[in-house]
């Protein structure tokens, strides 16, 4: 245990679930920061507190939860609704304790094993929290589960069954030579002995695309390996940490260690680094990394830069098949047709996909058209859609509680859908709401916009014209002058950051200090290479090609603008981010 006494707590995650955790104050009266433990799978908080006197950082606070469904945390044991709940769940703990505690999450060191490593990384990944420093301990990145053909087994039972749990088949003694650590694992009532087999599956596909899109990683990072690892394996370990953006980096090999790194018999192998590493984040904080410039060079310009490209004549018959089954699937399916029509981006497709109705010729048609709508994208899609409306409505309320009129523009709006539809779910379209103006450059979107205008009943409150959602004189100069300013869909569309850092500067000149800025982002893909191969976009280009921005990036963007970023929401898939910032300097 620990010399330093903690304090035990609860705060209220984004779900309403109340988890438990501990906190240690410093050890004085100086604050440097705080350190957050996340402990490895079926273990808890209290299987950490050694840490706080081992790493010896008394100016630092030190702060452990207990996932959902461990320890002294509600829920079935090992289950949460899903990977990405959780990871959630880490955001929230992080701005409890910076809203709690007074700690700035730029203070912040994390430190997570096994599981919670795989949890701390994604967060990082999807969130772009800018943290001082970040360990990860023994990463289960690729669980060893040694059943062959295990997982595919597990995902048709798991269609079948519904939900249920598989017990932990590793023995104590494969996790630490430490034998007191294995008395206790053994002993201790709050060790879950199971876990949720979609929590199992999730963790799978979020560390595969975590490690595939390390680069989106500018922390500085600390990976320790377990070098007789049972549990893990470590391929994807030093694939990770060899994409890492990161100006510091440093990967720690423990030779004879099992997988409980932290928790080892000669453990001090492992404290020491980590202790010199985020000592040194406090002392000499590394250079940040700017991604200002990532349109032009780095890991996702290549990417890009790559699918521009022709692909190899064998590749390039395959897909000339794959275009030429949608081109006769568009026969049949409305919505492909559409797609082909006005463009797969076009804000005509998109409020298509918002409908999610099924049309088409003959129920042969329909059942074509409710597999396009059911695609990966187009779920994330109608995913956002949810997200940006319930953002856009706490924007209105932060306003109206500030006694402010709302005056919103959404500078690239499609149809509008989203917007209406979110004033109109909030039940604020008749108080609060002194005028929307929605914009957008395509002719066909604007006469469909007005139309919605009158068939949702807004009438002189809203209106619709054409407009350039780059043009930022155009955008300085809006009236009458906005403090709830939308951007959803448009800066994933467009490669060059000169013209997003245009938009956002414009932005900027027009929402006044206090006013909000919701914008949306598309940091990864699981279909990129097919839409670049096979789909057309709204601008009439045969390939749809489009160049994906870390959260870390579009974050800079818009903090480079004089907005500072306040909440954020992501699909379970990773694909598409909403988040809300505030105006908070003159530029």
């Amino acid at each position: 245990m620990t010399s330093r006494t903690a304090g035990e707590h609860t705060f209220v995650t984004h779900d309403g679930e109340a988890l438990f955790y501990r906190h240690w104050p410093v050890a004085g009266e100086r604050c440097r920061g705080a350190v957050l433990l996340f402990h490895r799978g079926h273990e808890h908080s209290a299987r950490m507190a050694h840490l706080v006197d081992e790493l010896d950082l008394p100016e630092h606070a030190f702060f452990a939860w207990d996932a959902r469904g461990h320890g002294h945390s509600p829920g079935e044991r090992g289950y949460s609704p899903s990977a990405a709940a959780s990871v959630r769940d880490v955001q929230t703990f992080a701005e409890h304790i910076r809203d709690t505690h007074g700690i700035a999450i730029e203070d912040m060191t994390v430190i997570g094993q096994s599981v919670g490593a795989v949890l701390v990384a994604a967060w990082v990944h999807d969130y772009a929290p800018p943290l001082r420093a970040l360990v990860l301990a023994a990463p289960a990145f690729s669980i060893k589960l040694y059943v062959p053909l295990a997982l595919p087994a597990l995902r048709l039972m798991y269609r079948l069954r519904g939900r249920f749990f598989v017990n932990s088949y590793v023995k104590p003694k494969l996790l630490t030579h430490d034998p007191e650590r294995v008395a206790s694992y053994q002993s201790d009532p709050l060790i879950a002995r199971a876990i949720a087999v979609n929590m199992l599956l999730d963790l799978h596909d979020m560390a595969q695309r975590v490690v595939a899109d390390a680069a989106a990683i500018k922390v500085p990072t600390q990976v320790l390996i377990s070098g007789a690892d049972w549990v893990v394996r470590r391929q994807p370990q030093d694939q990770f940490y060899e994409r890492l953006s990161s100006a510091r980096k440093e990967r720690i090999v423990l030779d004879g260690f099992h997988h409980d790194t932290l928790g080892e018999l000669e453990r001090s192998r492992a404290i020491a680094p980590i202790r010199a590493f985020v000592l040194q984040e406090y002392d000499a904080p590394s250079a940040p990394v700017s991604l200002l410039d990532a349109h032009e060079r780095g890991p996702f310009y290549d990417e890009f830069a790559g699918l521009k490209q022709p692909p190899q004549p064998l590749k390039g018959a395959y897909w000339a098949l794959v275009r030429g089954g949608l081109r006769l699937s568009s026969w049949f399916s409305a919505g492909i047709a559409l797609g082909f029509q006005r463009g797969f981006d076009s804000g005509s497709s998109l409020d298509y996909v918002y409908r999610n109705r099924a049309e088409g010729r003959s129920p042969l048609g329909r059942l074509i058209d409710r597999n396009y709508l059911e695609s990966i994208g187009w779920r994330g899609i109608r995913q956002r859609k949810i997200h940006i409306e319930a953002l856009i409505a706490d924007a209105i309320a932060r306003l109206r509680r500030d006694g402010q009129p709302v005056r919103i523009v959404d500078i690239a709006a499609g149809h509008g859908r989203y917007v209406l539809d979110a004033i109109g779910a909030a039940a604020l379209s008749r108080t609060g709401i002194e005028h929307i103006l929605l914009r957008d450059y395509s002719p066909p979107n604007v006469e469909a916009g007005r139309a919605l205008i009158i068939q949702k009943g807004f009438g002189t409150k809203a209106r619709f014209e054409q407009g350039d959602a780059f043009d930022a004189e155009a955008l300085a100069k809006l009236e009458p002058r906005p403090n709830l300013a939308i951007v959803s869909g448009l800066y994933e569309l467009f490669s060059d950051n000169a013209m997003i850092r245009a938009s956002l500067g414009g932005l900027a000149r027009s929402v006044a200090p206090g006013g909000y800025l919701v914008y949306t982002g598309q940091p990864w893909h699981p279909q990129l290479e097919f839409i670049a191969r096979t789909l057309k976009n709204h601008r009439g280009e045969a390939a749809w090609v489009m160049r994906r921005r870390s959260q870390a990036e579009l974050d800079e963007l818009v903090a480079s603008a004089g907005f500072r970023k306040i909440a954020q929401r992501i699909d379970e898939w990773g694909i598409f981010t909403v988040s809300v910032a505030q105006r908070v300097a003159d530029v």
